[in-house]
């Protein structure tokens, strides 16, 4: 006799059966059980079109899921403005820094076997690494002023942009420096903007990490995530290089204009580049990177597969930075990112892959929560306490472009109320 399910779980079963979603771990009789008359996906589904009628972004494709079971799947608009093509849940999308999750993936399996230490001086494997100078200043001509750093960068800090490394895109000083010292060679192409361990930037320091995963395993980074993270998940269109067939699902990016219009610029060239780096420049789609999630949600695996030890996926969600404050940006190109706080008042730290907020989200995420992006408006959290992970997905610039972010937030805040009312 099968027993009955509990309100929660045919809650849950008819979002996914209205939903269409695939629905994994969900026995065949306890969903036909479920009472036909209750449905929550229907209000998902004209919250996100609502937002594509208002112009929000011309096309969106967003999942969420438990542990075992995906809860909501869906694609709506198209994937390029004044095209046929419609958005699908296995459209193709750039998503650019959310890549840096999986290079810290990567780096937490070579930590386990041995191969990479969090805490050794990470010279002693990548010795570009070694004797970096930190950007104090400017002389009143305008030269850069450097100083050796205090201490030696770590795993740990590249793992939790602590390292001293911060993207010219919001970091000022960095984008003067760079136009100082180019042409010299007597100046480091990239200073530190601080000494490890003082201080959190968002920088480059996931790109230095996937070049230690190289050489640790001697594997290129590419190769390396195929056989260790994407096959064992089935991430089979997460990839650095497009095939014809994944090209041909390619969502296009679209630019905000002053007016709040989005005007679609053409598909980027196809890719001939045969080395290639753990901080952006990777393809995915919502279901691949669903995937990934589901994976950190149910402590390290997922069908069977598991990637990482479930102590290293707690040591991965864990605040790495103590009161050092983290997440807020601020740019220096309005036509690529505006401005970045994603949750104004809330204490942000960072653990090793995501950020993290010690207080709760209101309507949302609980305390605890991990999450990131990507450049073009690409989203992701993990909700430990509550047991749920999203993906939203567009292609919009700038960055924390503010009705991306509505959208995004509407998403979120849905979701938990399926949850609270199951």
């Amino acid at each position: 006799m099968t027993a009955r399910p509990t309100r929660r779980e045919a809650l849950l079963q008819t979002l996914l059966i209205a939903g269409g979603a695939a629905m994994p771990n969900v026995p065949l009789a306890a969903a036909a059980a479920v009472p036909p008359a209750v449905s929550r996906s229907s209000e998902i589904d004209r919250l996100l079109r609502a937002g594509l009628d208002a112009g929000d972004a011309p096309g969106v494709v967003a999942m969420a899921a438990t542990e075992k079971a995906v809860l909501y799947e869906g694609a709506f608009g198209v994937r390029c403005t004044g095209a046929a093509a419609k958005m699908t849940t296995d459209t193709v999308f750039r998503i650019a820094s959310m890549v840096k999750l999986v290079t810290s993936v990567a780096a937490m399996q070579l930590v386990e076997r041995g191969k990479l230490k969090l805490d050794e001086p990470a010279e002693s494997i990548d010795p570009t690494l070694a004797s970096p100078f930190v950007l104090t200043g400017f002389d009143a001509r305008g030269t850069p002023q450097l100083r050796p750093a205090k201490k030696p960068i770590t795993l740990r800090n590249l793992l939790t942009h602590t390292s001293g490394f911060s993207y010219p895109l919001w970091d000022a000083n960095v984008l003067r420096y760079l136009k100082a010292a180019h042409g010299n060679k007597n100046l480091p192409r990239r200073p530190l903007v601080f000494d490890p361990d003082s201080r959190w930037a968002y920088g480059g320091s996931l790109d230095k990490v996937s070049r230690l995963v190289e050489i640790a395993s001697g594997e290129s980074v590419d190769r390396y995530f195929d056989d260790h993270i994407f096959a064992p998940l089935g991430m089979t269109n997460t990839t650095f290089v497009l095939s014809v067939h994944q090209r041909a699902r390619e969502a296009s990016l679209h630019v905000r204009q002053a007016d709040g219009a989005l005007k679609p610029e053409p598909l980027e060239k196809p890719s001939q580049a045969k080395v290639f780096s753990g901080g952006g420049g990777i393809y995915s789609t919502a279901p691949d990177y669903l995937a990934l999630l589901q994976a950190l949600l149910n402590r390290g695996s997922l069908r069977g597969e598991s990637i990482l030890r479930p102590e290293t996926v707690a040591l991965m969600s864990t605040n790495q930075i103590g009161d050092i404050a983290a997440g807020i940006l601020k740019t220096t190109n309005p036509a690529l990112s505006n401005d970045v706080d994603f949750f104004p008042g809330t204490r942000l730290r960072w653990g090793f892959g995501h950020m993290i907020n010690l207080d709760p989200v209101k309507d949302g995420r609980r305390a605890g929560s991990l999450t990131w992006a990507g450049l073009y408006n690409t989203y992701y959290w993990i909700d430990p306490a509550s047991s749920v992970a999203g993906v939203i997905m567009m292609q919009i610039l700038p960055f924390a472009d503010a009705r991306a972010l509505t959208l995004y937030r509407q998403f979120e805040r849905s979701i938990y109320r399926v949850l609270k009312t199951a």
